[in-house]
């Protein structure tokens, strides 16, 4: 059994129960007609009716069409049209002007315009110039926002792209992308973060990231050993309630100045807990030129491939490593990710162009964008600000956070704010919540689940007053002490029907690694879970075995559905699995 064929068997599993369990929610609870608040607002103001239900495959003659529009100086049509495609892709849309090279000789390096397979209508670089206008023209009629991205009038195909957007009311309606950040230590993950997230380039003493340490020892030491959400703008510096925007958050993993892979194993336990509970859109994996992809960084690679999520490369430190250290690293990368436990295109992004359109495809073709960059020079840093900026944002995942559906919010993280009281942090996995709403959280040590009252709530450190499925938000609990509240507890709206805690579940699971071997009674080492039975008959599992495997809580009940994706590991040893059945 192979680690794809397991995986795709996993997520026809995922979504099969999806579907069911969104069913069954459906049929019992009662219908609300939850709209997105964005769409009511844009309907209320005549920017648009109903948005166009177009695939990728009619991008272009929606495009075309627009453009034709504006060629016969037509505007209000052109200025209808261009609402339906800003709001119908959650309000914001990457616009082309002129032939689009083909992606194979693009994301290969080679000189596109030699290449044969462009596709759109051929433009003069005059014609591009005016229609540029002319867009920018209709989009500020409709209150919206137009950065040009990519522009080009010496080439054989004079082209431009141009992101529009419409500013979001409220901070409640800001997108937001979630980014996971690994790597091994020294890679320069906070440096670049504190560069992304605050602006001024570092001194190359580390001066970027002592904004994001948390403690002192940090400061100390200069070395991270806290994971921290990080926001950053995305256009501009103005109000995020008066321009379009959007956040990205960056989950930093970061552990003590330790190289060796012995020291490091007992903290990837915080690595695993940041890659699951964040619900990251993509893993952005930091490589410090000098060093090369060792140590933890590969476990790190080996643990997003196994989550099936997107990968990034960013080889930081370009500007202190000599030449030929930076040419073996990026052989070593490129090397990694074609081998076969990766199966991923490297694609160097070395132009405005290939950030544009890579950001927009890697997920879907298993790409691996790699961002060569110097946080003290500023080199290729654009490239990876344009790239993050594009990224579809991850409530629009409707597949996987749904709206429509009762409120289930993840408990990551818990604190005690002085004159607040207890303060969580988590995801809406679904529904939607309000301040004033009645909840219950849990479950407790007994399997029980307590009520409470919503008393405030914030989103990116700015208060709000609701929020919707796929977001990240702050809630504050009214009357909860913080002892009650642990990380991975549940929230829910209060129901005469509490949901079920479960001590004992059956899953599928295979071993990705193993020194010995697993059998009943096996138990990771801090982690609550123990092997009860399975169904191998041997009783023991070894590296490559599949089998169906009854796990037990070890010290208290847990809120987990049938679907839900597994993820053990002891030291080296690692499986992965879902839960088939509750027991």
């Amino acid at each position: 059994m192979s680690l794809r064929s397991f995986q795709s068997e996993i997520q026809e599993i995922y979504a099969r129960e999806l579907a069911r369990q969104r069913g069954q929610a459906s049929g019992t609870a009662a219908p609300r007609n939850i709209h997105s608040k964005k769409t009511q607002i844009l309907e209320e103001s005549n920017i648009v009716g109903e948005p166009h239900p177009s695939r990728d495959t009619h991008v272009e003659d929606e495009v075309e069409a627009v453009l034709a529009l504006l060629s016969i100086h037509d505007y209000d049509r052109a200025r209808t049209s261009v609402a339906q495609l800003i709001t119908g892709r959650k309000g914001e849309y990457i616009f082309r002007i002129g032939c689009r090279p083909p992606h194979t000789s693009l994301f290969a390096g080679e000189n596109a315009d030699d290449a044969t397979g462009w596709s759109g209508v051929p433009r003069t670089d005059v014609e591009v110039t005016a229609l540029q206008s002319s867009v920018k023209r209709v989009v500020e009629e409709l209150g919206g926002k137009i950065s040009v991205l990519f522009e080009t009038t010496d080439s054989h195909y004079p082209r431009a792209t141009l992101l529009l957007r419409l500013p979001p009311p409220s901070i409640e309606l800001v997108p937001e992308v979630r980014c996971a950040v690994v790597g091994n230590v020294d890679s320069g993950k906070s440096t670049t973060l504190g560069v992304l997230t605050r602006g001024p380039l570092d001194d190359g003493r580390g001066r970027a990231r002592v904004a994001l340490f948390r403690h002192k020892h940090e400061i100390e030491t200069g070395r991270t050993s806290s994971v921290g959400m990080e926001p950053t703008e995305k256009m501009g510096r103005e109000q995020n309630s008066t321009k379009a925007t959007k956040k990205s958050s960056f989950n930093r993993k970061a552990r003590p100045k330790q190289r060796d892979l012995a020291g490091h194993e007992r903290y990837l336990k915080t690595t695993l807990y940041g890659l699951t509970s964040g619900a990251p859109s993509c893993v952005i994996l930091m490589v410090g030129a000098n060093a090369g992809l060792i140590g933890m960084s590969k476990e790190h690679l080996a643990i997003a491939l196994a989550l099936s999520v997107p990968v990034v490369v960013c080889i930081t430190k370009i500007d202190m490593t000599p030449p030929n250290i930076l040419n073996e690293t990026t052989k070593q990368v490129v090397k990694i990710l074609k081998s076969p436990g990766c199966r991923k295109t490297p694609v160097f992004v070395n132009s405005m162009e290939v950030a544009v359109e890579s950001s927009q495809t890697f997920a879907q073709h298993k790409l691996c964008p790699i961002f060569r960059v110097s946080n003290v020079t500023g080199v290729g840093l654009d490239y990876f600000r344009t790239f993050l900026n594009l990224l579809p944002s991850s409530e629009a995942d409707t597949e996987t956070f749904a709206v429509d559906q009762p409120l289930e919010y993840s408990v990551t993280d818990v604190w005690s704010v002085p004159y607040v009281g207890t303060v969580v942090n988590g995801i809406l996995n679904s529904g939607s919540v309000k301040t004033g709403d009645s909840v219950l959280f849990g479950p407790d040590s007994n399997g029980h689940f307590q009520s409470t009252v919503v008393r405030s709530m914030q989103r990116k450190r700015a208060d709000v007053v609701t929020a919707e499925a796929g977001q990240c938000v702050a809630l504050a609990l009214k009357r909860v002490k913080r002892a009650a509240v642990r990380k991975g507890m549940v929230i829910v709206h209060k129901t005469d029907t509490p949901p079920k805690a479960t001590r004992q579940f059956e899953g599928q699971v295979l071993i990705l690694y193993h020194n010995t071997t697993m059998q009943q009674n096996y138990q990771a080492v801090r982690q609550t879970v123990r092997i009860i039975s399975m169904d191998n008959p041997e009783g023991i599992l070894r590296t490559g075995d599949r089998a169906t495997v009854q796990f037990e809580f070890i010290t208290q009940p847990e809120f987990v559905k049938v679907g839900m994706k597994l993820l053990f590991r002891e030291g080296k040893t690692k499986g992965l699995g879902v839960i088939t059945r509750l027991l």
